[in-house]
């Protein structure tokens, strides 16, 4: 405690110098509807909460991140912006991270030798986030994600803000209309789809505070949305959230066309294929071989780039002719590069396996 006492005093003094020494500021209304003066195009930042640092790449301002959280390091896989950015991964911790520090003071003898000039911070409530600021002497700027596991457009307000601070006004802007553009022409491929041309579909394997089988589903799984498929799990009792654990019979019982598994559950879902096949034989879809798999999006919050990504891919298997010209593998890689810098697909395919193709226990058979 001694030490954390001298840090701060020490961290105070620093950050009141660098305010000072700041060539320029500008006041926020940040997302909890405080009103925050910061210094304008930092050198140094950190990014606190699930999506925060995903933010920060999206607008191209990685090069400013002067430390990381524990989260971050520890789970390399599945997040193309970390990827996409070995650099980051030698930053020195700013924190532990992960869901059990939403709305957390932060770990200040991990935050304080890294001196940030600004400090990003997603899901903390503005009392909290007025305590951390006064403690640090150092600009606390709340964002916001949205609900986890979805889209939520309130994305777009936090990459604004974020740009305005960062002077990357224009790359936020930029974002946010490649975002509508794709959301556009998915929705202009499905639109008139009749509802009796549509398969009904599921999604199992979908992570939940770990990883699941096939049990594992959203009632409200942003990717059939962007298509307009007809998801079978909205015909189960609503529950809070879109999260749902869909009992195995009710799921033999509603018997979709088609099932898509996202891939960081697919080898749990391998497993019960291998103990209960006669069951999954009852499955039209898997008595059909109509399943596929998709990559896992959901992450610290939505990695929004794999989810068009894993929308384009169900568009492909569900109106082939209305996504003839799109090639999954290749419009992964263009979505990833526009976003996070690089085309990390190939690793995400070896980590998983390729979008859109059937389960590798299927494949095989």
């Amino acid at each position: 405690m001694k030490r954390v006492g001298i840090l701060i005093v020490f961290f105070m003094v620093w950050g009141s110098f660098s305010l000072c020494a700041a060539s320029d500021s500008i006041t926020v209304t940040d997302m909890a509807g405080r009103q925050v003066t910061v210094p304008f195009d930092p050198e140094r930042i950190v990014c606190i909460g699930p999506g925060a640092l995903r933010l920060i790449v999206y607008l191209k301002a990685e090069t400013k991140v002067a430390g990381v959280e524990d989260m971050e390091k520890r789970n390399p896989g599945g997040r193309p912006y970390w990827i996409a950015h070995p650099g980051l991964h030698k930053l020195p911790r700013c924190g532990p991270g992960g869901p059990v520090s939403i709305n957390k003071k932060p770990d200040l003898e991990a935050l304080i030798p890294v001196r940030p000039e600004v400090i990003f911070i997603t899901y903390m409530e503005a009392g909290l986030a007025d305590r951390v600021q006064r403690t640090l002497a150092v600009p606390v700027v709340v964002l916001d994600y949205g609900a986890f596991a979805t889209f939520d457009e309130v994305v777009y307000d936090a990459l604004r803000i974020a740009g305005k601070i960062l002077n990357r006004k224009k790359r936020a802007d930029e974002v946010v209309d490649y975002i509508e553009s794709l959301r556009k022409d998915l929705r202009r491929r499905t639109l008139d789809v009749p509802d009796d041309k549509k398969p009904w579909v599921y999604v199992g394997g979908i992570g939940y505070r770990g990883a699941h089988g096939i049990e594992s589903t959203e009632q409200h799984y942003i990717p059939f949305e962007w298509v307009g498929a007809k998801n079978v799990a909205e015909e189960v009792k609503p529950s809070i959230g879109s999260h749902v654990f869909m009992d195995k019979e009710m799921l033999l019982k509603l018997n979709p066309d088609i099932i898509f598994i996202d891939s960081g559950g697919l080898r749990l879902v391998a497993e019960d294929y291998r103990k209960r096949p006669p069951y999954y034989r009852a499955l039209n879809a898997f008595a059909k071989r109509r399943v596929y798999t998709l990559l896992p999006f959901n992450w610290y919050a939505t990695n929004i780039g794999t989810a068009l990504a894993d929308a384009y891919a169900i568009g492909k298997v569900l109106y082939p002719q209305r996504f003839e010209n799109i090639d999954p593998e290749k419009k992964a890689d263009e979505i990833y590069t526009f976003l996070v810098g690089r085309p990390v697909y190939g690793q995400m395919k070896r980590e998983y396996q390729a979008i859109g193709s059937p389960p590798f226990f299927l494949a095989s058979h």
